[in-house]
């Protein structure tokens, strides 16, 4: 596995030089490639600092121009840190270190944002946040229907619905769903090890999909799944965390979680489960754009509050970031 910290660097690498400050319009207008989105957010999401489904951009920009085209970028230690977007910067708070990090299509970066290419289609997400827990969140739903679509890194990659009842209601459904988006889906049961070149979609109740060893790092914390959710081992419930990793809630019957794990450099692993049928069925009716968009992964049923929650579950105020 890549050391967490080779992560965190590769993940808020960006430009070469000395620090300094870039205006959107200092770099030229260019043609937006079809469908990019770039997305710029705080706390895990919670909070939309912009928002572009035609963001500013050239053929072959970089993760960093896309960014420096449409914000105000600022730099640190020699251009190799992104410190302050529009303003907000990198540093602590309250004590805890917060920092910028970038997805593309749902997946942290193993490239430098100068060198990773922004294909037509990516959706890249810059979200500045607390790592103190820790910087390794290596997958996240809120840019779905994203990496069904347009890939992971460049590559666009094979689906395969994964469920314990391969006849099942919510098996078929979430099947269905991401057919519905032009994707070549296939079905079966629980692989027994990862593959390599697929991604895998994993549905079903706790209890039943918890055999798989990806599935099962959920139950070890966001420090290992980087997921803030832990189900209990019977599946019976799913603590809720903030980003210190405290549990703020305790959902139970009718419980559903829609999470993105990922070992090592192998595509993302979707988990839809549920502490029930209920929750199973909850968990696969968010598969939707506007529920995940911006969540890291999300719940619902089972005590969270109506509309679902984003996980982690972030405190309403939060005090500037000290540089």
């Amino acid at each position: 596995m890549r050391p967490r910290p080779v992560r965190r660097l590769a993940a808020l690498l960006a430009l070469a030089g000395a620090s300094t400050t870039l205006a959107a319009c200092g770099l030229g207008a260019g043609a937006t490639p079809t469908d990019t989105r770039l997305t710029i957010t705080q706390d895990f999401g919670t909070k939309v600092l912009d928002e572009r489904d035609d963001p500013q951009s050239r053929g072959a920009d970089t993760v960093m121009r896309l960014l420096q085209r449409n914000a105000k970028v600022q730099t640190r230690y020699g251009g190799g840190f992104v410190q302050s977007i529009d303003g907000v910067a990198g540093g602590t708070r309250d004590g805890r270190p917060v920092d910028w990090f970038f997805y593309v299509n749902g997946v942290l970066s193993q490239e430098g944002a100068t060198s990773y290419e922004v294909k037509e289609g990516d959706h890249v997400w810059w979200d500045h946040h607390d790592w103190g827990l820790t910087n390794d969140v290596p997958a996240v739903v809120g840019t779905y229907p994203e990496p069904f679509v347009h890939g992971v890194e460049g590559k666009r990659l094979p689906v395969r619905v994964e469920c314990v009842e391969l006849e099942s209601t919510t098996c078929d459904a979430v099947r269905d769903r991401l057919v519905s988006l032009g994707i070549v889906v296939g079905k079966g049961g629980l692989q027994r090890s990862l593959a390599a070149e697929t991604i895998r979609v994993i549905v079903g109740r706790y209890e039943q999909i918890r055999a798989d060893k990806t599935v099962r790092q959920l139950e070890q914390g966001p420090k290992v799944s980087g997921v803030y959710a832990r189900p209990a081992a019977d599946g019976r419930s799913i603590a809720v965390l903030d980003p210190r990793g405290r549990t703020t809630r305790t959902l139970g019957p009718g419980a559903g979680l829609v999470a993105a794990v990922r070992v090592d450099d192998a595509p993302p692993v979707w988990v839809l489960t549920g502490t029930d049928d209920t929750g199973l069925r909850a968990a696969t009716s968010a598969l939707d754009p506007a529920t995940l968009a911006r969540k890291f992964a999300y719940a619902s049923g089972g005590g969270a509050p109506d509309g679902g929650l984003g996980l982690p579950e972030v405190p309403t105020t939060a005090a500037p970031a000290t540089p």
